[in-house]
């Protein structure tokens, strides 16, 4: 938990690449600059394409965001970029020895932080006189609400260990990333300096993460010789002033254009449906859970339907669920040799083990119903809601006191974090019901059959 403490800034620079402690410490974070260019010209002015009544206002909900001003019909454009507005990592104007630094930087960064990779980027634009990308830069948040600039306390009220273990993940690169920056950037010339000759700390580096996990989008680059296509990080500006529903009203789409015998690329946003007067323009950023939309964007979706809750296997967990639920002879602890077959098929025993599991699709696959008898199911059914019950206990607060606490009034980062718990708890309540439906449907069906 420590570790998050230590993201808090403590230098200030010409254009400052340090980044205020907690995003959540308004409701709508101030831009780097208090009057950044105008976006919507800068766009257009670079050869890109806004449509008429597509401006940014503020959305209660998100902050800034892009609303039509009047309506516009089914497959419209709204916004189309050429090749050369996206910020990726890699770019046609780089510089040869500070950029040969950066891509040194950027193979330290482990894949799954690919966040950071591009963040560098942003960082060395950030500190560039005269970036090409300064308009954009400009309007980009000044504080992020995600849980690595949350205070140890609020990190530790997240109640749900495989989100704590996340974010110290997190928060502990970034600490041991900070040291590799300034050992890279030491006795440089200032003309092989990344950064221009600034200090770059954890905070900034964070700063950076959090603007691209929470903003780029991952599309496709260039068509490789044998015909396929990578997909690279990118960061668009404008675009990524649309903010998130799991029922869109736009969409991305990807086209070539072919200039003087050149391919380039278009990125367009386009009306999915009728956009009426007032509404907000809303992407789909995935079908992901509360986990990560906490962590990389820092919000939480109320209700998620891809919300999930990872549950480790356990087999003395599980014969202590199987007692609960009063299920005779539970053997999950020794189980028999043909039993630690299966188990290994499902990858819970042996060495290629993955004892995490977060759902149960490869159980809702099953064509059968009940194949392995009604009495099997209904016993393996118990085991999993006294599971639950085991799991709920052990969330050292109720919903009722979340709920109450949230009526008090609370810090915006405090009001997140007690949000996410509430709907991992809803997971956990929702499983039980549902199961239990399943129970007594079952039930019905044996006495039936007796």
């Amino acid at each position: 938990m420590a570790a998050s403490k230590m993201l808090i800034p403590s230098l200030t620079h010409f254009r400052p690449l340090t980044c205020a402690a907690s995003a959540a410490a308004a409701s709508y974070p101030a831009r780097l600059v208090p009057h950044p260019p105008d976006l919507v010209k800068w766009v257009k002015r670079e050869g890109g394409f806004v449509h008429d009544v597509v401006k940014i206002a503020h959305d209660t909900t998100f902050g800034l965001g892009l609303v039509a001003s009047g309506q516009i019909p089914k497959g419209s454009d709204l916004i189309v970029l050429p090749d050369h507005i996206p910020l990726k990592f890699q770019s046609d104007n780089q510089d040869g020895a500070a950029d040969s630094v950066l891509l040194h930087l950027s193979q330290l960064v482990p894949e799954e932080l690919w966040a950071m990779k591009l963040g560098l980027r942003l960082l060395q634009e950030r500190a560039k006189v005269g970036s090409f990308w300064w308009p954009y830069i400009s309007n980009l948040p000044e504080t992020y609400s995600v849980p690595i600039f949350f205070s140890g306390e609020d990190i530790k009220n997240l109640q749900y260990a495989p989100l704590l273990y996340q974010v110290n993940k997190r928060c502990r690169f970034l600490l041991e990333f900070d040291q590799e920056v300034k050992n890279a950037v030491k006795n440089l010339k200032p003309s092989e300096h990344p950064f221009g000759g600034q200090d770059v700390d954890a905070s900034a580096l964070g700063w950076a993460m959090s603007a691209v996990s929470s903003r780029a989008f991952r599309l496709y680059g260039k068509k490789l010789p044998d015909g396929t296509r990578n997909d690279i990080p990118m960061m668009l500006p404008l675009v990524d002033m649309c903010n998130h529903s799991f029922n869109p009203n736009a969409q991305i789409v990807q086209e070539q254009e072919q200039d003087a015998g050149n391919s380039k690329m278009l990125i367009k946003v386009i009306a999915e449906r009728e956009i009426k007067q007032n509404d907000p323009l809303l992407l789909n950023y995935g079908c992901l859970s509360n986990d990560f939309f906490l962590l990389d964007y820092g919000f939480v979706i109320p209700s998620n339907p891809h919300d999930s809750i990872e549950l480790r296997y356990d087999g003395a967990l599980m014969d202590a669920a199987s007692m609960a639920a009063g299920v005779s002879s539970p053997n999950f602890s020794s189980p028999a040799p043909w039993q630690q077959q299966v188990l290994s098929q499902l990858k819970l025993d042996g060495e290629a083990s993955n004892l995490k599991r977060c759902d149960l699709n490869d159980l809702k696959s099953l064509s059968a119903e009940a194949p392995l008898g009604i009495a099997t199911e209904i016993a393996a059914f118990r085991t999993i809601i006294a599971l639950c019950v085991i799991a709920l206990g052990h969330f050292p607060t109720k919903i009722m006191d979340d709920e109450s606490l949230l009526k008090q009034g609370v810090s915006p980062s405090t009001e997140l974090v007690i949000q996410f718990r509430i709907q991992k708890k809803s997971v956990i309540i929702d499983v039980m019901r549902n199961l239990t439906k399943r129970v007594k449907l079952l039930s019905g069906k044996e006495t039936t059959t007796a």
